[in-house]
């Protein structure tokens, strides 16, 4: 079982999707294929998981840092 992520860049910063597949030989050939039965699904979970958390990674990295604020600029109301 594998993952493709794929970033798309977005006028509200980027954006990921991700496809799932799983390999197979049927005879001699490799194959692919995007249905997922009892034997694959924890697998599958564990994938999504790991593609989870590597989206969120890159979403801290290229979120913007917070401005810093002076003390005066806080002023009670």
């Amino acid at each position: 079982v594998s993952a493709s992520i794929w970033r798309q860049e977005t006028e509200k910063g980027p954006m990921f999707n991700v496809t799932f597949q799983r390999t197979y030989k049927d005879g001699d050939v490799w194959r692919n294929a995007a249905s997922f039965g009892q034997k694959t699904l924890l697998v599958l979970s564990f994938i999504a998981a790991r593609a989870f958390e590597w989206i969120a990674s890159q979403s801290r990295k290229s979120a913007p840092l917070p401005v810093p604020r002076k003390a005066e600029d806080n002023v009670p109301y």
